[in-house]
């Protein structure tokens, strides 16, 4: 649930010299001004920021896509490597990138097809892992946002793979899902996640449920193929910033819940005269109906019926809230419940509608008392009840999306906060991008390594060789454990200043630095070795 936050802008994708000789096709456009397809801005709170949206190429014509994309970019992956497409490879790393839709930029229609449940996550990382530029993923599906958080070897392929992806799942066009998406490289996109679950992106600022989603993010992704160092890292980050955020400023103070935004609405919608006897009805006793039945006593009602699939959820409630009346209905139940009710209050986890215009048309009207209208508050995703409903003289139909209304208040004082929790994410992005940069030697360390051990291993066998057959196990073992250490030792002091925990950035600048230089000095060609192998192994993956 978000208030418009402070992206601070896209990092922009430039066409290298090598790159601009290969079609357009295979290149796309990227923010050449004149060509570009869109620009989207997003005005947030305490500044705004401009994000290069699709190129052309990225919108892909449907038919053509069918057949061809998945085969002609396994085939064509490696060989653009070492083409017309190498520099863009070796000039950069491995990228986080976020392809996402949110409230802000996407309506709920659209965003309920791409919603991903949480039993999916698993499927959806190992799937995007099998594209050929994607290696690792998280997914991020919430009522207010779908995300799909990717490492890709190239950004704009990866992108582009994620998108028709999306598609593919979904059945939502790329050309509608590119008019949506909002798209965030490397730093803006580590800002971006620690935003989220500080709940400065939030509907409802400093809101504690999507910290708890980030959370199980975490949790469903453990052990997951796919689910990687960077990935995981990021997301464990962003935990801890929720976490300090919430501690060290006053953000949370106040801020209310989805659910206590969605009673707020209905109280909106309602005469003031019958806020404590309108017929309260709450579909489903979740995490979301708990809240709804919780939010609703704190504004004196003291009689509602929930209607849920088991009665178990329901008595935990009641008794927890002892001088409440709480009557328990099952599902069967809920078209009845419904006729007898003024308000509605929908959050279950259903993929089909509960109420469609022909459920709703021939109940009892509501009394004068309560403005003749039966309201319906949904704030499921997907929704629970089609829009059709509103097409009713006597019924009106609010969901996620409607919410905006209640937060539009004390803009002043959420932008204040804000402002505290930035410095915060300032800090925690520059260290979580520093731990990320001491991971760039990693492979030098294993090349060195590898590179190392070849060495002593052709000068044990040549020793071995002058030593003749008749030498004893004892000693074969002792020249080897003689050579092994020899080389751990001379490689001792190379390796120490490899290693760097990321937290200090003159040790970082000058680890990097020993990398390079020990490259140079080696020949280990680290960066475009390490892509060539992962491109390799991603088009031998597609092709098995």
């Amino acid at each position: 649930m978000a208030i418009p936050t402070a992206f601070s802008g896209a990092k922009l994708e430039s066409l290298s010299s090598s790159a601009a000789a290969a079609s357009p096709a295979s290149i796309g456009l990227f923010c050449n001004p004149g060509r570009v397809r869109r620009l989207s801005i997003q005005k947030g709170l305490f500044n705004s920021g401009i994000r290069c949206e699709v190129a052309a190429s990225d919108v892909v014509d449907q038919s053509q896509s069918s057949g061809n994309v998945n085969s002609s970019s396994s085939l064509s992956a490696l060989e653009q490597l070492k083409s017309s497409a190498a520099d863009r490879y070796t000039k950069e790393r491995s990228s986080i990138v976020v392809i996402g839709l949110s409230i802000h930029t996407t309506p709920v229609e659209v965003r309920e097809k791409l919603a991903i449940p949480e039993a999916e996550w698993p499927r959806a990382i190992g799937e995007l892992c099998n594209l050929n530029h994607i290696e690792e993923a998280a997914v991020l599906s919430t009522c207010n946002r779908m995300e799909i958080y990717v490492v890709a070897l190239s950004q704009h392929r990866g992108v582009k793979e994620v998108t028709e992806w999306m598609s593919k799942t979904s059945g939502v066009p790329v050309t509608e899902i590119c008019k949506h998406r909002f798209l965030l490289y490397n730093n803006d996109a580590t800002q971006h996640i620690f935003e989220v679950s500080a709940g400065l992106d939030s509907l409802v600022l400093g809101e504690g449920q999507i910290l708890a989603q980030v959370k199980q993010v975490v949790k469903v992704g453990q052990g997951v193929t796919g689910f990687g160092r960077n990935i995981s890292g990021l997301f464990k980050h962003a935990i801890t910033v929720g976490k300090r955020v919430r501690t060290e400023t006053n953000i949370a103070a106040g801020a209310v819940s989805v659910s206590s935004a969605a009673v707020e609405l209905a109280l909106m919608k309602l005469p003031e005269s019958c806020h404590t006897t309108a017929r309260m009805l709450v579909i489903g006793a979740g995490k979301m109906g708990k809240l709804v039945i919780k939010h609703l006593v704190a504004k004196g009602c003291t009689k509602m019926v929930v209607v849920n699939r088991s009665e178990d959820r329901v008595s935990a409630i009641r008794d927890e809230m002892k001088d409440v009346e709480i009557i328990y209905k099952p599902l069967n139940e809920m078209l009845k419940c419904a006729a007898e009710a003024d308000v509605i209050f929908t959050s279950t986890a259903s993929e089909t509608p509960l109420f469609m215009k022909e459920h709703v048309v021939d109940r009892p009207p509501v009394g004068a008392s309560v403005g003749s209208l039966r309201l319906f508050i949904d704030i499921s995703v997907p929704r629970n009840v089609g829009a059709c409903v509103n097409e009713l003289e006597d019924a009106r139909v609010y969901n996620v999306d409607d919410l905006k209304e209640v937060v539009a208040a004390n803009k002043e004082d959420r932008l204040r906060k804000a402002m505290e929790a930035q410095a915060i994410i300032s800090e925690e992005s520059k260290q979580f991008e520093a731990w990320r940069d001491s991971l760039e030697t990693v492979p030098t360390i294993k090349k060195l390594r590898a590179y190392a051990e070849r060495i002593r291993v052709a000068e044990l066998e040549k020793c071995m060789s002058k030593m003749g057959d008749d030498i004893s196990k004892k000693t074969k073992k002792a020249v080897d454990d003689l050579s092994r250490g020899i080389v751990n030792k001379l490689l001792h002091g190379p390796m120490q200043h490899l290693r760097c925990d990321g937290s200090d950035s003159r040790t970082l600048s000058e680890t990097l630095e020993n990398m390079h230089a020990l490259n140079r000095m080696f020949s280990l060609e680290t960066d475009i070795s390490v892509l060539e192998q992962k491109i390799r192994a991603k088009v031998e993956q597609t092709q098995k």
